[in-house]
Formats: structure tokens, C-alpha cells, sequence
């Protein structure tokens, strides 16, 4: 029976010792370390290190004093305990794995959003988010709805770096006035919003067209890095405009308009956006 015993406890994540301490501790107690180890057959090499362990998890107690002394839990408190614990393990791991699992399938799949407001808020719950660096690229209507859910970022030691179209002033961002964010406007016939948190999620999208307004969301490193870079790399233009700005106009127009029609998307270099997009 004793032998039977034994296995339930180690069931139980009881190492053999430790379930031979704690069965002689049932049977007599208190015992001294030494004692423990003589009636149960736990080498004396092991014994305190055995009660120690025993001790930490709440299974056994002891006494202090000259010659600490142990005794057991009750069984049916070990029980109680035990199970109490597996059953917050489980619900752990079931929230757990949930929300991995989620978040599993969150990157590998790219999200609409229809809506300027609704697109607002999923670029909320983001900086929310955020945990080191926010990059963004914004107008300044919707600047100022973002604002103070970027400022509590910023308090929370994150990092926020802002491309403006149109004077926005923080005292808590850096900002890059864009040079031609009224041109832009014109030539698109709409104003995006770009959002990269933490180099691991995007919101990108056009946000002047009210509820008609679209936009993604993902965490798909597919789309994440090459968003992610694009804003970089306006940044860096940003701050070559700002040291060679003569120079660049010399060769390319004002404003760059020689390159910008170069490459823009559009043949007419406008476009109107209407709501079918």
C-alpha cells in the first residue's frame, strides 16, 4: 500500500524523496531532519535539501530553532492545495494558449477596416500597444484625435516619431513637417494615415473619405517590414531636405516636382478618390 502511495504522489510532481519525507512526516511527526532521513531511507547527504523543497511549496513545516523541527500538511489541505493549483494552471494555460493562438493567426492575416472613426480607434488600441516606437505618418486633423493617446505612450517611455502634413506641435514627439502636404493632397485627392508600432504591426490606409474611409491592419511580416520602411525612408528624405534643400530643388524642381512626376502612380499625376476604393 505504501509502495501505492508513493506513485500517487509522485502524480502529484513529487520527487521520490520527497514523497518518502512526506509520508514518514505523516506517520510521526515532529521529526528532526535527522530523524527524517534515518525512518524514511532519504540519504542524509539529501535530506535538507528534500524538507527545503518540501518547505518552499507548502507541503511540510518546520520549526525554527536550535534544532529545526518538520510536520506535515494535513493530506486533505495537500489535496485541497494541489488541486486548487492545477486548476489555476489550467485556466492559465487555457487563456494562454488562447490568446497565442490568436495572435498566431492575427500575423498571418490582414485585417479591413471601413470607417474613419473605426480606423481611428484600431490605430488607439495600437499605440496603446506599443512598447518602444511609434512611427506615423498623419494629417493633422487626426493628429489631434490621436494625441493624447500618443502622449500617454510617449509618458510610458515610447518612442514617437511623426512625419505632419500641416503644423503640428508636440512636446513630446519628434516631428518632421513634411514640405508639400497640401500638394499631396491634391495630387491623391485624399490624406492617408500610416501607423508602424514596434516595427511589428501596421495601420495604413486613406482616412478623409468619413465612413467610406479604408484602411489594414496585420502583423504579417510581409507587409509590416516594407511599411515599416517606407516610413523610414520618408524620414530620411526629411532630414535630407532639411541639409540640402536648395541643391535637391536645383536638380529636381521645387518640391522634388520633376521626380514626383516621374513616378507618380497616376498619368494625369491626380487622382480623386471616390468611394469605390
Amino acid at each position: 500500500m505504501k509502495e501505492n502511495i508513493l506513485e500517487t504522489l509522485k502524480n502529484l510532481n513529487f520527487t521520490e524523496y520527497e514523497a518518502k519525507a512526506y509520508l514518514t512526516l505523516l506517520e510521526e511527526s515532529p521529526l528532526t531532519g535527522y530523524a527524517v532521513a534515518k525512518n524514511s531511507g532519504v540519504p542524509r547527504s539529501r535530506i535538507y535539501e528534500v524538507l527545503d523543497g518540501l518547505v518552499m511549496r507548502g507541503d511540510i513545516l518546520v520549526s525554527h530553532g536550535n534544532t529545526p523541527q518538520y510536520t506535515p500538511v494535513p493530506a486533505k489541505e495537500l489535496i485541497k492545495n494541489r488541486r486548487l493549483k492545477a486548476e489555476e494552471n489550467f485556466e492559465l494555460a487555457e487563456k494562454s494558449l488562447a490568446e497565442f493562438e490568436n495572435s498566431a493567426s492575427d500575423r498571418e492575416n490582414i485585417w479591413n477596416i471601413t470607417g474613419r472613426h473605426e480606423i481611428l480607434d484600431k490605430v488607439k488600441t495600437c499605440i496603446a500597444a506599443a512598447k518602444k516606437r511609434i512611427l506615423l505618418e498623419i494629417w493633422k486633423e487626426e493628429y489631434e484625435e490621436l494625441e493624447p493617446e500618443l502622449r500617454q505612450a510617449a509618458n510610458r517611455g515610447v518612442q514617437v516619431i511623426i512625419i505632419a502634413y500641416g503644423e503640428i506641435v508636440s512636446d513630446f514627439a519628434t516631428v518632421y513637417l513634411h514640405y508639400m502636404g497640401h500638394e499631396i493632397t491634391e495630387e491623391y485627392g485624399g490624406q492617408w494615415l500610416v501607423f508602424s508600432g514596434d516595427d511589428s504591426e501596421v495601420v495604413a490606409g486613406i482616412v478623409s473619405l468619413g465612413k467610406d474611409s479604408r484602411a489594414a491592419w496585420t502583423m504579417h511580416v510581409g507587409l509590416v517590414m516594407p511599411i515599416t520602411e517606407v516610413v523610414i525612408h520618408d524620414l530620411y528624405l526629411m532630414e535630407i531636405m532639411e541639409k540640402h534643400r536648395e541643391l535637391l530643388e536645383e536638380s529636381f524642381g521645387e518640391n522634388l516636382i520633376h521626380l514626383r512626376r516621374k513616378f507618380s502612380i497616376h498619368p494625369d499625376f491626380k487622382k480623386h478618390y471616390v468611394k469605390e476604393i
